[in-house]
């Protein structure tokens, strides 16, 4: 099997690992293996737009919408 050397860790993210390792009844270096492990077997995360265009195509959802007519009305916010 390969081997790795990570430099310049972080102390704090470090820590973080330890107690995620021993949370889960692991070495470090077993819950390092995990995390990639896992981290590399997810698909990939698409963007919103993206899947709303995988959903709907190029030409987007077919809208009827209405013509508009007359000037838009001014904000009323009084009370």
């Amino acid at each position: 099997m390969a081997s790795i050397t990570i430099r310049n860790l972080d102390e704090g993210l470090k820590a973080e690992l330890r107690l995620s390792a021993a949370r889960h009844g692991r070495s470090m270096e077993e819950e390092v293996r995990v995390i990639l492990r896992n981290a590399l077997r997810q698909p990939e995360q698409k963007g919103l737009g993206s899947r709303i265009r995988e959903r709907f195509g190029p030409e987007g959802a077919a809208l009827d919408l209405p013509s508009r007519q007359g000037q838009p009305r001014r904000a009323d916010f009084d009370e």
